[in-house]
């Protein structure tokens, strides 16, 4: 070992410092020790260890201010911050000021060791594959916009039509706004459909036909979201998705959703509108239900492995199949959801949404997002998830499922038939979905 590899420990208790030093010790690295930041100012000026393990709870001058000025005065220097009473918003802080990683105690010690090594290494970190990111536009372009005639067609359902037996309230923050918000689920009589609307009284149906920017995309044949938005009348409903996604597998067909600007994400999966749903109750109407059959393949994108895509297909039933690959930890994963043999609320509904902390970091320097974000999301930083444990360990994948179910429902009727679907998101999911309605209408 050389003087560079040193690694300094600045935590305030004893017991963690030494078992710190001791393992160190015993794979070869030399260290040195501090119980606060003065101990650690007055090392520094001695020598520059080539690592810092760095407490944010400390005595005197904390750990994320020690962490700022070495910013200033040692900018290279990697930090592994660490703590044992701090949540997501001191993760994703410690981050922006430069640290290189984030560890929660208890310390994994076999996990710390191997990111210490990576550090120490300096191995290059890998390219970053692109990631189908909610804070950023994109455009999904409909290579053929031809519809073959008669390829969807409406027929009666064996299920009647269903609402709510009473009235429901949700309340928590927005995702895009940040702010604290809500939703009340309400009966609707058959035929309604599902039905959003505004504080100021403001009705918008939850139609293709009603997200933000339609005859601009249908024009330009190019969808771009960031999320699912209705819009009409200067007014605008924003992040519908999760809860189109558990009415529509609850079989709802006609509810009305009274929501000021954004639906609030609790923890950016569907699991509280399944549990809002469940809550209020489900009634049955004497009024068939009707399906969206399809009957000739419908696509969008070209169907390449390396390219965004998405095509719905004849199937008796419903079922999508799914396939991201997106850069560490995600990987390539693949997932079949069948709504007749598989629960959407025990395997589809906990996934949560999930992007990078620098898509995140970037999307709020520029106001498009707010902190909604960092309670809702699986947030991704140098290959790790760096702020919470998986649902599931495909729960990436699980997530764009629900994304497109929500989606789907923006036909206004429930889909009989297969969607296979590869790397989509919402601007690819509301392409295909325009292309299934014109079927539907010609």
């Amino acid at each position: 070992m050389t003087k560079s590899q040193i690694i300094c420990v600045v935590d305030d208790e004893p017991a963690i410092r030494e078992t710190l030093e001791n393992v160190l010790s015993d794979e070869g690295y030399p260290v040195m020790s501090c119980e606060d930041s003065e101990c650690f100012y007055q090392e520094l000026e001695q020598q520059t260890p080539a690592l810092v393990l760095l407490d944010i709870w400390l005595p005197g001058t904390d750990g994320m201010a020690v962490l700022s000025r070495l910013r200033e005065t040692h900018p290279d220097l990697p930090v592994i911050m660490m703590s044992g009473h701090a949540g997501i918003d001191a993760a994703v802080n410690a981050i922006k000021l430069g640290a290189v990683d984030f560890m929660e105690k208890p310390l994994q010690l076999e996990i710390l060791l191997d990111k210490i090594a990576i550090v120490l290494s300096n191995k290059p970190p890998d390219k970053i594959k692109d990631l189908a990111s909610d804070t950023r536009m994109e455009v999904a372009k409909i290579i053929n916009p031809n519809v073959p005639s008669g390829a969807v067609q409406l027929e009666e359902s064996e299920r009647p039509q269903r609402t709510l037996k009473g009235n429901v309230v949700l309340n928590g923050k927005g995702l895009l706004t940040g702010r604290n918000t809500g939703v009340i689920l309400s009966p609707l009589d058959p035929n309604s459909g599902i039905v959003f609307q505004t504080l100021d009284d403001t009705s918008l149906s939850a139609h293709i036909t009603n997200i933000e920017n339609f005859d601009q995309s249908v024009a330009k044949q190019s969808f771009s979201a960031n999320s699912t938005v209705l819009a009409r009348e200067n007014r605008r409903v924003r992040t519908v998705e999760h809860l189109m996604a558990s009415l529509h597998m609850a079989g709802i067909t006609n509810v009305l959703a009274k929501v000021d600007e954004e639906i609030p994400n609790i923890d950016g999966s569907a699991n509280d509108f399944s549990e809002l749903i469940k809550e209020a109750g489900i009634q049955d109407q004497e009024v068939p239900a009707k399906d969206a059959v399809v009957l000739e393949p419908i696509q969008v994108g070209r169907k390449k492995l390396e390219e965004k895509h998405l095509y719905a297909e004849p199937f008796d039933g419903f079922e999508v199949k799914m396939r991201v690959d997106y850069s560490a930890p995600i990987g390539e994963q693949k997932l079949i959801f069948n709504s007749d043999q598989d629960s959407f609320d025990l395997e589809i509904a906990p996934a949560r949404s999930f992007n990078t902390f620098e898509n995140i970091d970037l999307a709020q320097k520029k106001g498009t997002v707010g902190s909604g974000y960092l309670d809702s999301h699986i947030i991704m930083h140098e290959g790790k998830v760096i702020n919470t444990d998986l649902r599931y360990p495909d729960e990436f994948v699980r997530h764009k499922i629900l994304d497109l179910i929500g989606d789907l429902y923006l036909l206004g009727y429930p889909l009989r038939g297969r969607v296979v679907a590869n790397m989509t998101s919402h601007g690819y999911n509301q392409a295909l979905v325009q292309k299934l309605h014109v079927a539907l209408t010609t």
